[in-house]
């Protein structure tokens, strides 16, 4: 019996989340016994042809050829995991949704009618089908390696559907923001981190998105008696995740 095969795709991205499933280490090295790894140029420059029983795709989409390219990889893919805030949400260079590229490549380039871009950054679901998505920037590796094994074994991923302030209760954490008046987008993010920055005394910066249906207006009011001005807000939300609509809304209403 053939082993199952794995790819890894790249977009614009930093390749952080590729290095995650690098950084598993002692697990990968079980994890290559069960798969077979077809395609991953982060690791290795051997690459087999398709079809693909897993594909991770890893950027936003934000080229025309990116846009022809995703629909090659869903086609050759069984099962397609997002992971991370850009193939998810678009990522930080989402922030050229508020403007104008155009202009940006004007006061950059020379001659940028040679430059062939998008005018948007955006998801990898805006354009294919996905099955599942691990958020974050970049992914946890213990979501990545969860989502692996329940794929092998034929069952549905175990991922969190709830916010970072259920984390922290978990861990036995104290809120940042009612002990010291921190601010933090805990309330209104995905779980999945383990409340990484609260465990360390500092308010959640939203890498994981916006979790689903995030009470954003019950939670502005704390932000601004935490100091934060309408600006800072609007920064906050506009970072890891700018393209996600549930922060998209906060950011650009705030934008100068």
């Amino acid at each position: 019996m053939s082993l199952p095969t794995l790819a890894v795709w790249k977009f614009a991205s930093c390749d952080g989340c590729q290095l995650t499933l690098l950084d598993c280490e002692d697990e990968l090295l079980a994890l290559a016994g069960r798969v077979r790894i077809a395609s991953f140029t982060e690791a290795s420059s051997a690459v087999l042809p398709g079809p693909y029983d897993v594909s991770l795709v890893e950027g936003s989409i934000t080229t025309p050829a990116d846009e022809r390219r995703i629909l090659d990889v869903r086609a050759q893919s069984r099962i397609l995991v997002t992971i991370g805030a850009c193939a998810t949400a678009g990522g930080i260079q989402a922030l050229r949704n508020f403007g104008d590229v155009a202009e940006f490549a004007a006061s950059i380039y020379a001659s940028p009618e040679y430059l062939s871009t998008l005018g948007t950054s955006t998801p990898i679901s805006a354009h294919v089908p996905v099955d599942f998505e691990l958020r974050g920037c970049p992914i946890d590796r213990r979501q990545l390696l969860e989502t692996l094994t329940a794929v092998l074994a034929g069952r549905k991923p175990d991922l969190p559907d709830t916010s970072v302030c259920t984390e922290c209760k978990r861990r036995g954490l104290t809120c940042v923001t009612v002990a010291h008046g921190t601010p933090c987008l805990g309330p209104v993010t995905h779980a999945g981190c383990g409340a990484l920055c609260p465990s360390c005394s500092r308010g959640c910066f939203g890498c994981f998105g916006p979790m689903t249906a995030p009470n954003t207006a019950a939670l502005l009011p704390i932000l601004r008696t935490c100091g934060m001005t309408e600006a800072a807000v609007g920064r906050v939300f506009a970072t890891f995740n700018a393209a996600a609509p549930d922060f998209a809304a906060v950011a650009g209403e705030r934008r100068p």
